[in-house]
């Protein structure tokens, strides 16, 4: 794949190499590598190394529904296509093959050899079914009758019964059975019920047998008259993502709707989860009918679908608690004499930076949402929501409210986030019954700008006030993923706001913008210019924090920045395509991953040095898809001293070394060397501390 380059010649001072890129999907993977470290980590709580193994696995279902899908699709392709770092389609199917394994064998060993004993200590005993005592059996058959066995349905095959659909990630059994009679075994299908607990009590509170192996107990019971042969569990991961032409979709809702369910029913399988004990029969069968080659086939050898582990709860037991923590109200939000804070004449009087989760989101955003629905004063609210928290979240019923109260309300909901599609449109729906406008977007991109606008009459004229961040409007998400918003009446910034919402909302060829850089049109050409800019400079200096670094362009202005001598540190939670620390292409740049309780997810962007450095918030990370296919938006931070407290948040990030990743330029992750056990996340939790001198962490 070719690769311009804008930057002047004057900076190309080396030629790039043709393998200058790690590939995106293996380096995907590294990411739910590092993810299961911290649920390999003895030392950690019990509640967050369980959590850190449901999300693994929860990632890795995410990334074949999506990204294995596609590479699948590319398989069909009548032209041969490669990635940026030069690997085919097939090689990288492979890759993943290899990687995929080799974090299942670590999940399912972490699983048996750690969680499930360190789960018993705290009174938790997940047993097995064959392992149980007749008078336990008779207690789980009582359970069985009463509450399982009505939900279920088997399914037969034979001439009469096709094989039947397997819904996407869902937990099965294939049961081979045998008519005495006949003497002809037949296959038959049982879904493990979604809906049902995972674990099964016995009346001890103390044991607790897997569903799937209640269900594989009471078989005959399904299937009477029958001998059982054998059971097997399996499970099948299908193509998720969603195939719209917005071009010719009309009704944007109704297109999406008919797309969820078409991919429900008709996505294509990508992976076969099986035990290790299945048999080949039975394995080619399923193969067979799922149109599945054996490389797609994954043994496990512990429990199947790690994601089922968020549901262990022990009533009375604090044994699995994590450390208990609550964020704090922003010191300028706190109430005064024992009244609530006037939002608007807090940001009328300086920019205001909230960092969630260690400042509250319920007494920031939610808090301002609230307050502007009942000032009287504000004449519209406007908001871009990609992931939400629901109908009936604090902020859904702000807005009902505003709009029932006579306010002009606009909310443009994102029918397209992917996972959300579902929940978006119930939103949606409950929005415009209440009054609220509804719009979703533009045709062939996603909304993924966080903003808000808020328009109120002072005076003889009207002020804007604005929200813009670099997380979702949802409380729950806000509570366990690290992000940054800032407040501003400024008249530039939310000008540019208000404009980029008529654009959203209605018929606009808006292209340029006083101080934001809005993708597709101008985030790009900004980015790659302050890069640029820095390159010329002969002691430049570039921070970058994002979520994924993959954009070709992006990483070739960032490695002849380089090359000119400017100092790079990017911090990248999770995809990383650049190599670092190559000899005449990246000596100076240094990449590195926090993995921590809570997720990294601000994209933050600091260009120069101490004296006066251009510092920039937003929604978008370094990607073709954000760049290109989205609509985003990065705002810069002016007030110098809040401008302070990103820097100083960057260079604690910088310094950590307990949470902190290190990327080389062969492509391992290394944990950096011990130091002073700067951990980021407990520091900015200290109420008394907030954002520290990376020089005071020592004394800390």
């Amino acid at each position: 794949m070719a690769v311009r380059s804008t930057l002047p010649s004057s900076t190309q001072t080396h030629a790039l190499p043709r393998d200058r890129f790690f590939n995106r999907e293996l380096s995907r993977l590294d990411f739910d590598s590092r993810v299961l470290s911290m649920a390999e980590d003895g030392a950690r709580p019990l509640a967050e190394r369980i959590r850190f193994l449901a999300i693994v696995s929860d990632s890795l279902d995410d990334f074949f529904q999506v990204r294995v899908a596609g590479l699948h699709e590319q398989l069909m392709a009548p032209v041969r296509l490669t990635s940026p770092d030069g690997m085919t389609s097939e090689e990288q199917l492979d890759g993943i093959g290899e990687r995929v394994r080799d974090l299942m064998e670590r999940q399912s060993a972490t699983f048996d050899g750690d969680i499930v004993p360190a789960l018993a200590d705290a009174g938790f005993r997940i047993v097995k079914a064959g392992d149980l005592s007749k008078a336990n059996h008779d207690l789980l058959t009582e359970v069985f009758q009463e509450q399982i066995f009505p939900v279920l349905t088997p399914l037969a095959v034979d001439p009469a019964h096709p094989f039947p659909y397997i819904s996407n990630l869902s937990l099965n059994l294939a049961v081979m059975v045998r008519d005495p009679r006949r003497h002809q075994p037949r296959f038959a299908r049982v879904k493990v019920p979604p809906l049902l607990p995972r674990f099964i009590g016995l009346p001890d509170g103390e044991r607790f047998v897997p569903l799937e192996q209640v269900i594989a107990l009471h078989l005959p019971a399904l299937f009477p008259g029958m001998e059982i042969v054998s059971h097997h569990y399996f499970r099948v991961t299908r193509d998720a993502d969603l195939d719209l032409d917005d071009d010719e979709a009309e009704d944007l809702m109704a297109a999406v709707q008919a797309e969820l369910m078409r991919k429900r029913r008709k996505g294509r399988a990508v992976r076969l989860e099986v035990g290790p004990d299945m048999s080949p029969d039975v394995l080619f069968l399923l193969l067979r009918e799922l149109e599945l080659g054996p490389q797609d086939v994954y043994s496990v050898t512990g429990m199947l679908d790690l994601t089922g582990l968020l549901s262990i709860q022990m009533p009375g037991n604090n044994a699995l608690a994590a450390r208990a923590w609550m964020p704090a109200t922003q010191p300028r939000l706190r109430p005064q004499g024992g009244e609530p804070v006037d939002f608007f004449e807090v940001i009328r009087v300086q920019d205001l930076l909230v960092h969630h989760p260690y400042d509250s989101f319920v007494t920031s955003v939610e808090a301002f949402v609230e307050q502007a629905a009942r000032d009287k004063d504000v004449l519209a609210i406007k908001i871009a929501l990609y992931r939400t928290s629901g109908p009936d979240s604090p902020i859904a019923r702000a807005l009902k409210s505003a709009a029932l109260s006579g306010k002009q309300v606009v909310a443009l909901v994102e029918l397209k986030a992917r996972g959300d599609e579902q929940a978006n449109i119930v939103w949606a729906k409950a929005l415009e019954a209440a009054g609220v406008h509804v719009v979703y977007g533009l045709v062939g991109l996603k909304t993924h700008a966080k903003l808000m606008l808020v328009v109120r009459q002072e005076g003889a004229g009207v002020r804007r006030y604005a929200h813009i961040g670099t997380g979702n409007y949802n409380a729950a998400t806000a509570g366990m993923f690290e992000d940054v918003a800032l407040f501003t009446a400024d008249a530039d910034v939310t000008a540019d706001i208000a404009e980029l919402f008529n654009y959203l909302t209605g018929y606009s060829r808006q292209s340029r913008y006083r101080k934001l850089l809005v993708a597709p049109t101008t985030l790009r050409s900004g980015m790659l210019k302050l890069i640029q800019q820095e390159a010329l400079k002969p002691d430049g200096r570039i921070v970058i924090k994002v979520n994924n670094l993959v954009d070709p362009e992006v990483i070739d202005a960032l490695y002849r920045a380089s090359q000119g001598g400017v100092r790079i540190d990017l911090i990248v939670r999770a995809i990383c395509c650049l190599k670092p620390g190559l000899p005449g292409l990246s000596e100076a740049i240094r990449v590195r991953s926090l993995v921590g309780p809570h997720l990294e997810h601000s994209r933050i962007f600091r260009f120069g040095k101490e004296a006066g450095p251009h510092v920039l918030i937003g929604s978008s990370d370094l990607m073709p898809r954000n760049l290109d296919r989205r609509v985003e938006a990065v705002v810069p931070v002016a007030d110098p001293d809040l401008k302070k407290e990103v820097e100083q948040f960057l260079e604690l990030e910088l310094a950590d070394d307990t949470l902190a990743w290190e990327l080389a330029g062969d492509g391992t992750w290394r944990k950096p060397a011990a130091g002073r056990g700067v951990n980021t996340q407990e520091l900015m939790q200290r109420p008394t501390l907030g954002i520290v001198d990376v020089d005071e962490v020592q004394a800390v």
